[in-house]
């Protein structure tokens, strides 16, 4: 329909001519069943109505957030409450520039205003959101920069924004023991829980490129600016299947689907464009009921969370039971590839039995551990509050009665102390949902802050999830007292008890761990007009960059980076040499336990200049001299990272494979050849020597790695690579842990004898053949074994008895003293 257009009719009055004027910005009218005025049937005066008409209702109907909401509305002149977020005008009904003119938040989530929306009510998490770990990313950018040598070392220089912590301590939220515990824990890490943080620095310009010949990790920043950095809450992301999300608040508190489209009943958004939250509606706690073609859900779906946790340690897909695979199969219905998601292919793995039990990930995940504390902490380990045994316990004592610090203690000493006992109020972070039941009293974390959805119940746990379920579990003591603990468990954990006070409970109950081995990085600078070949200067997109942009007023309302021209020269691809899953490698993490590790950047380097040549191929960086158990060359910078796998099982990994794999206490898995050798498969002579002339080879070196990935210490317990680099106590196992773990040719130990080389071996066997005894599974081999040791341990007891018998008879015949005193 034109703008403005003329009807003409003809009757008895003659010709007349009616002008019609309808305002274009704000076709169409809409005439869908408004949920707003439904409930709210003042809110039909509202402009804004006039075009959004169908659009979901912010929280539900009923709701203490809905209330406050429509009564701030009401005070600022919209009975619909649109303004309270959004600004604007909601007078205006004609115009919709006029209507969102003034002072109007299209995306009011965002970091960059979100102190004028969401911080008018939630001023603490908007006050504390620029130094909370999902803002800064500063132990992302330091991982990157270890696997370029000494860019940063150590330190967490660098964040995506210039961060400081408050002067005043008492500006940290939680408890006063929170605090303090919290005040030793940077005396002991300053590194991590640093006082600020710089600005990352630039990426290379196109006239600066010429420098890399002289300090080729300068292409670090452009890596980390392309690839790491576009997960940060400051700016709303990568626009890709499974990545769609808001920014700021509304990254985890609106809900996206994975395919990006609305799904909701404003007719204004588009259905056929994505990048549109999925219904308008807040995601959040327990009471936040969302709903979406007539199902209500509560909670944030772990989905949200996996937008940007899909990357580095994949903990948010491997929660879900997703393992990344760089094959598109099985086929579509259709016959095509499968969809990527992430821009990756998964295969469907074990899921984490807390996923299973319908857990989501912030019901373990505290405010603190999301928000932050308003103070920096520049690596995951160090911004989790949380332990297994902060609900499970362990075998002699309940959550309540291990004091604080307990699998949280960065020491390689076990935590002492009283038992930390429970708390009776939450924190004031909590008043923005219910409080369940208090009963006996709310759980505490390991660093002294009441859980605030998980309470004692007599000698149980009730954890009340966001999703709506009251899960009743029973902690390790109780399952003991009762002999509800199988075999194996009770071997691990009672038999071995030095497995509790130093291994992290998932370092056996983890199922699988996503292994990606090798990652081998091509930045590739190549320009037009500089390369011979460069028909296209090659540049991609700059998510730091386009963060600050939006701190630029002219962009600060921006709803995401659409149409920002934040690109940088050079772009990257990331390829591997191998995956697993299986029996995660062992060693020590930043708290001293043992822990799961997985390869964290490994990263062998190639950078292209802007002429399309190799500045440096397939280079392994080193770590600054006398680092990370090397000498002054320096340690190899393959890193591999203790980590959670969240994987959960309750059947926990065999003790052999810990106990009888090379690979689980650091020795590799072998069958590779060294990759520092270059690999020629052409005609050959039996001798190694290649037949044609016009040959290549198939497989280039990498300098200094002459072991596997794999592998990272040698049978003498010399590190090879890196384990961890953001804490002090981080590292692989040293040679007297290793032979302390391995049990390798515990088989042979019997087998030796068995069987003719020994006569009662040999008798005993054949007796065995004979009767039918030999053992035929597992179970039987087992209770044999355990025969053998019982009736070994006998009878070396009673021989023992017997000697020690003879010598105090003996002694009490013949003994001179004793005659003395007959006489």
């Amino acid at each position: 329909m034109p703008k403005g257009f003329v009807m003409r009719f003809f009757g008895q009055g003659g010709l007349i001519v009616l002008f019609f004027f309808t305002p274009p910005a704000l076709l169409p009218i809409s005439t869908n069943a408004d949920p707003i005025t439904e409930h709210f049937p003042e809110a039909a005066s509202s402009g804004c109505l006039k075009c959004h008409s169908g659009i979901e209702l912010i929280r539900e109907p009923g709701s203490e957030m809905l209330r406050q909401i429509m009564e701030r509305g009401k005070a600022l002149g919209d009975p619909a409450g649109c303004v309270v977020c959004h600004g604007g005008d909601a007078k205006v009904t004609t115009d919709k520039a006029a209507a969102h003119g003034g002072t109007f938040y299209p995306a009011p989530a965002s970091p960059w205003v979100n102190e004028h929306t969401c911080g008018k009510c939630h001023e603490e998490q908007v006050r504390v959101q620029w130094n909370s770990l999902m803002m800064t990313e500063a132990g992302k950018i330091q991982g990157t920069c270890w696997a370029f040598g000494p860019l940063e070392g150590y330190e967490h220089r660098w964040a995506n924004y210039a961060a400081k912590n408050p002067e005043d301590p008492s500006l940290r939220r939680g408890t006063t023991a929170y605090r303090d515990y919290m005040a030793l824990l940077k005396k002991s890490e300053p590194n991590v829980f640093v006082d600020k943080h710089d600005p990352l620095p630039e990426a290379l310009k196109a006239d600066e490129l010429h420098r890399l010949h002289d300090d080729p990790s300068q292409a670090a920043f452009t890596y980390i600016r392309q690839e790491c950095q576009r997960c940060h809450h400051a700016v709303k992301g990568r626009q890709a299947r499974g990545d769609y999300r808001g920014i700021g608040c509304a990254s985890c508190h609106t809900p996206y689907s994975n395919e990006g489209f609305y799904e909701g009943g404003d007719p204004t958004i588009s259905r056929d464009e994505p990048g549109h939250m999925l219904v308008h509606s807040i995601q959040g706690t327990r009471e936040a009921k969302v709903k979406v073609h007539g199902t209500s859900y509560t909670g944030i779906p772990v989905e949200t969370c996996t937008t940007c946790h899909d990357r580095g340690k994949r903990i948010g897909v491997s929660y879900q039971g997703l393992m990344e695979s760089p094959y598109p199969s099985p086929f579509t219905a259709d016959g095509g590839d499968q969809p990527p998601l992430h821009t990756k292919h998964y295969v469907a793995m074990h899921q984490d039995i807390h996923y299973q039990k319908g857990m989501l990930c912030q019901d373990c995940h505290t405010s603190l551990d999301v928000h932050g504390d308003g103070f920096l902490a520049a690596a995951n380990l160090a911004a989790v509050e949380i332990e297994c045994s902060d609900c499970h316990g362990t075998p002699d004592k309940y959550p309540w009665e291990l004091p604080l610090g307990f699998m949280d203690e960065f020491s390689m000493n076990v935590a002492q102390g009283a038992g930390r006992g429970v708390a009776f109020e939450a924190l004031p972070s909590a008043a923005y949902g219910s409080t369940p039941p208090i009963r006996d009293g709310f759980l505490l974390t390991a660093r002294g802050n009441p859980f605030e959805n998980v309470v004692r119940d007599g000698e149980e746990v009730i954890v009340h999830t966001a999703a709506g379920k009251d899960l009743r579990l029973q902690p390790l003591k109780k399952l003991f007292e009762e002999k509800r603990v199988s075999l194996q468990g009770s071997v691990a954990m009672r038999g071995v008890s030095r497995h509790i006070n130093r291994l992290e409970c998932y370092t056996c109950h983890t199922s699988w761990a996503p292994q990606c081995y090798g990652c081998h990085v091509k930045i590739d600078f190549t320009q037009k007009g500089v390369a011979p070949e460069g028909k296209l200067s090659l540049q991609a997109f700059d998510w730091v960059a386009a963060g600050r942009k939006h701190e630029e007023t002219a962009h600060r309302n921006d709803r995401g980076e659409k149409g920002y021209d934040t690109v940088i020269p050079g772009t990257v691809r990331e390829e591997r040499s191998y995956t697993r899953w299986e029996d995660p490698i062992l060693g020590i993490n930043g708290e001293g336990r043992v822990s799961p590790l997985v390869p964290g950047c490994q990263t062998s380097v190639t950078v292209i200049g802007a002429d399309g040549k190799p500045v440096i191929a397939n280079k392994i960086y080193r770590t600054q001299a006398n680092s990370e158990g090397a000498g002054a060359e320096g340690q190899l910078s393959i890193d591999m990272s203790p980590t959670q796998p969240h994987t959960m099982t309750k059947n926990a990994r065999s003790c052999e494979s810990c106990h009888a794999s090379a690979k689980a206490v650091g020795l590799g898995v072998g069958s590779t050849r060294p990759w520092n050798e270059r690999h020629f498969v052409d005609l050959e002579t039996v001798t190694g020597k290649i037949l044609p002339n016009r040959t290549r080879p198939q497989m280039e070196p990498i300098e200094g790695l002459d072991h596997d990935w794999s592998q990272i210490v040698d049978e003498d317990g010399k590190q090879l690579a890196t384990v961890g680099h953001h804490f002090k106590l981080s590292r692989a196992f040293n040679a007297t842990e290793i032979n302390h773990i391995r049990r390798d040719g515990t088989c042979a130990a019997c087998h030796r004898e068995i069987p003719d080389k020994s006569l009662a071996v040999s008798f005993l066997h054949h007796v065995a053949e004979a009767t039918g005894q030999l053992p035929k599974s597992a179970e039987d081999h087992g209770n044999l074994i355990h025969k053998i040791l019982l009736t070994t341990a006998w009878a070396q007891l009673i021989a023992l008895a017997v000697v020690v018998g003879a010598i105090v008879l003996a002694w009490r015949r013949f003994s001179p003293f004793r005659k003395s005193r007959s006489r």
